[in-house]
């Protein structure tokens, strides 16, 4: 025995050794990242930044809860408001969750430095990929440096005043919605209507083909399944890049299979796009097929590049995702307010009532500025919308140790250490409710403030820098046309539910109980 021991010793003591160099090369490297991040804080003048008062201090099991609860129920973004609100010292602080150490803040110059002035010293968190890239691949919303810059180059054209203008395709998706309005003055809920609304506008857009699921003439059962599993599936992926994977570990084949759906239906209407150009350059007919259409197809262009067709999917997907949701929230909670204020609704009225009963042009649209307003306004009040911020939170982690213009020191005015690989997440939704940024009537709707109001990074509908949302005036004109159309229909509008407003969390933020009106015919 004591030669087997002696026979292994040599090995032992090497493991030992190694062991031991493993630890110490550990103990150097923490002695120098320590001295480093002490520099950059003796530099920037960098205080520590007030902490959340946890029950459990540890693990942050408590906001792990607390948040997977919420999500589901409703209230998540009002206690993310009140965490801001219990936490003295300005508007950034740090909470544990799952055990790590993350910085919120809804400072406006903290979120310039995330998104503009520092941009490279941040990229989208680990968290976000996970959920995000098993259904939407890697796009413009899931992905990073030269590989996102390659995405944006692809899509940005797509989004010229040509195509955002034109409303002729929209037009017969908004005939399609407003034919499903009760004209008796029943309950409807506007909102699923939206959401109906721009899945079959996006698809159209997207792929050429909607997924028809308002069609008057009976809508497509793939279509259908394909908006209910995009729906579901937005939702459980929202979850999980809130909270994380622990929150969605459980098997789910409602998710699975309805990732394989959405990726089958797309995939088919990829190939297709790609087989015909094909043949069209065989043919020599390139061309000729969109003269003829004469409608932009967004699909049919990007089939025209090198790109695969897998990358095209993606691009596709990314895309759906502010196509539908985006527009389909902010019409959503537009709707909700307009209900519960007629004063406001009937200067709407008068302001478009200069249009008759005419289709609106794009200069039309944007002639309308009270409706701007109106619209610039849902953003802020109390009726929270917030992708891009209708995306109510957003978030970032540093790349490298890297600092914050604000939040450290009891008043919050002091620089903040940002150590590599820390979450920051921002609030616009907190932010665009502050009385210091806005007066004291900022939870109040009140369109007329637009009229002078000329906000920087304290308003952030679309995000901002490098990265702000490259469909913007899409998603604004067509809200703008949605909106002209209904009220051009109907003469008024009545609430229906006197509930508590909750919001709905997917990757946007809608009302959970919807949008429940009566409408009168003009």
């Amino acid at each position: 025995m004591m030669d087997a021991i002696q026979n292994r010793s040599p090995a032992v003591v090497v493991a030992a050794a190694f062991g031991s160099l493993y630890i110490l090369y550990l103990l150097v490297q923490a002695i120098i990242t320590s001295h480093r991040r002490y520099l950059i804080s003796r530099k920037h003048g960098c205080k520590p930044v007030p902490s959340y008062p946890h029950k459990d201090p540890i693990f942050g099991l408590d906001v792990f809860l607390a948040n997977l609860k919420l999500s589901n129920t409703g209230g998540f973004l009002d206690d993310v408001k009140r965490k801001f609100e219990k936490v003295i010292g300005g508007y950034t602080f740090t909470q544990l969750l799952l055990g790590q150490r993350m910085i919120l803040t809804a400072e406006p110059e903290n979120i310039k430095a995330i998104l503009a002035t520092q941009f490279k010293d941040f990229q989208l968190p680990p968290r976000r990929k996970v959920a995000f890239q098993p259904v939407f691949g890697h796009g413009i919303f899931t992905t990073d440096g030269k590989e996102w810059e390659t995405s944006r180059a692809l899509l940005r054209p797509n989004f010229s005043r040509s195509q955002v203008g034109d409303l002729d395709t929209f037009e017969v998706h908004i005939s399609n919605m407003i034919s499903q309005i009760p004209r008796d003055g029943s309950t409807v809920d506007l909102q699923a209507l939206f959401f109906k609304l721009t899945m079959d506008s996006a698809t159209d857009f997207l792929f050429g083909y909607s997924t028809n699921v308002l069609g008057s003439s009976g809508n497509s059962e793939a279509g259908q399944r394909f908006s209910d599993a995009f729906s579901y599936v937005t939702f459980r992926v929202g979850i999980e890049a809130r909270i994380g994977r622990l929150a969605t570990m459980l098997p789910d084949k409602k998710y699975t299979d309805g990732v394989k759906f959405i990726h089958q239906y797309v995939a088919n209407y990829v190939q297709k796009a790609v087989s015909l150009h094909q043949q069209s350059l065989k043919d020599g007919t390139l061309g000729e097929d969109d003269e003829k259409a004469g409608k932009y197809v967004f699909l049919e262009h990007l089939a025209k590049t090198n790109y695969s067709e897998r990358k095209i999917q993606d691009e596709l997907l990314n895309i759906l995702i502010a196509g539908r949701d985006t527009t389909a929230s902010l019409l959503g909670f537009f709707f909700y307010v307009l209900a519960r204020r007629p004063d406001v609704t009937a200067k709407l009225r008068e302001e478009i009532s200069t249009l008759g009963n005419t289709r609106p042009s794009f200069e039309q649209i944007k002639s309308l500025k009270y409706l701007q307003y109106c619209l610039n306004e849902s953003e802020l009040s109390k009726y929270p919308l917030r992708l891009h911020p209708i995306v109510p939170m957003n978030g970032r982690v540093a790349v490298r140790d890297t600092t914050l213009p604000l939040g450290g020191g009891p008043d919050g005015k002091s620089p903040v250490l940002v150590k590599k690989g820390q979450p920051v997440i921002y609030s616009a939704y907190v932010m665009q409710r502050r009385t210091d940024l806005y007066g004291e009537d900022a939870l109040e709707f009140k369109p007329e403030r637009w009229e002078k109001l000329r906000p920087s990074w304290q308003y952030l509908p679309f995000n901002g820098g490098p990265r702000i949302c490259i469909g913007q005036q899409f998603a604004l004109t067509e809200a703008s046309y949605t909106v002209i159309r209904v009220l051009q229909s109907f003469s008024s509008i009545e609430k229906r539910d006197d509930s508590e407003l909750l919001e709905h969390l997917t990757l946007t933020a809608a009302v959970k109980d919807g949008v429940n009106v009566g409408l009168t015919p003009a």
